[in-house]
């Protein structure tokens, strides 16, 4: 089989499980219905499960997107958003800003908890980039990210814990990673930010193929590398920092499904890996989804232990290959 032929095909394995899974994800839940002209079944797909399910294909992709740009500008193979710790910076910042506008009786919207996201994603971003030019070893960086984690998880659970407001109670679910209760007003905004950053991101397909050689090829190619890295920051903030104030953290996905997706093309190309990245990320966000919801019905799982469980295996093989290696 020739690479254009594997392409095609595994392109339109990920179309065909991308939309299955949405169509899946919008007839199975805690209440299993027949779409019917039935009011009360209509009412539940479209208002319910249709911006949840739309949300999981969203911003798994973004996820996903971030989690292989990151894993290129640190050219290590078990960077994420979640891993370095981006992630719960933008839970931290995003807490607080919902806890005080609460307590100042202002209903926190989708501007105010994505533009808190990004400040934390940036944050914690700053934050590692600082570190990273005097760590050198990539297991200390890792390790870094993780503790960095560990400390605003720690900040988000004692302000989430000791808030006195009623409305902080949902504030916990978000916390631990969910789709539940998103709307189409939501929907509406992610898209606005995920789509253009994604394009902008397959638009640096080329440099990000010469970036992949080295920073000196990069520059012989005509690569500005100070801002190419600046356009890879700031896309992997914003796209972790959407997910994040949507659902919440969402763990190990962005660094699992590069991996898988460049396992399943065989190629490291861009121009090849981001579109099925995205896809990729959609689908495992639509399975892992799907399965945090009705597992256990009624009871609910955060969509974080789910893919947990699938995506920690995978970042443990990686990194038993890199030792081996």
């Amino acid at each position: 089989m020739n690479k254009k032929s594997r392409y095609a095909i595994c392109f339109l394995i990920l179309i065909i499980l991308y939309f299955f899974l949405i169509f899946l994800n919008l007839i199975k839940g805690s209440t299993n219905i027949n779409i019917s002209d039935d009011s009360v079944a209509r009412n539940i797909v479209m208002n319910i499960r249709l911006p949840r399910t739309l949300a999981a294909a969203i911003l798994g992709g973004a996820l996903a997107v971030s989690g292989f740009l990151l894993q290129n500008f640190f050219s290590n193979p078990i960077a994420g958003p979640f891993v370095l710790g981006i992630s719960s910076g933008a839970k931290l910042i995003v807490a607080l800003s919902m806890i005080f506008t609460l307590s100042m009786g202002i209903a926190s919207n989708s501007f105010i908890t994505v533009s808190a996201a990004f400040v934390g994603s940036m944050m914690s971003m700053g934050f590692i980039l600082l570190i990273s030019g005097k760590i050198k070893n990539v297991s200390l960086l890792i390790i870094a990210g993780v503790m960095t984690g560990y400390i605003c998880n720690s900040i988000t659970e004692l302000a989430v814990t000791f808030a006195d407001d009623s409305n902080i109670v949902n504030l916990h679910n978000w916390s631990v990673g969910t789709f539940s209760g998103t709307d189409m007003e939501e929907v509406y905004f992610m898209s606005a930010i995920v789509i253009p950053c994604v394009f902008f991101t397959f638009m640096l397909s080329k440099p990000l193929s010469a970036f992949q050689l080295g920073e000196a090829y990069a520059e012989s190619m005509g690569v500005n590398i100070k801002l190419f890295r600046f356009e890879l920051i700031l896309l992997s903030s914003i796209l972790s920092a959407c997910v994040t104030a949507f659902a919440g953290p969402v763990s190990f996905l962005g660094v699992a499904v590069p991996h898988i997706i460049k396992g399943m093309f065989r190629t490291a190309k861009p121009i090849i890996i981001i579109p099925a990245v995205f896809l990729g990320g959609g689908v495992m966000c639509l399975f892992c989804d799907l399965i945090a919801r009705t597992l256990f019905s009624p009871t609910e799982l955060s969509i974080s232990t789910v893919t947990a469980i699938f995506g920690a295996p995978v970042v443990i093989l990686i990194m038993i290959r890199r030792k081996r290696g």
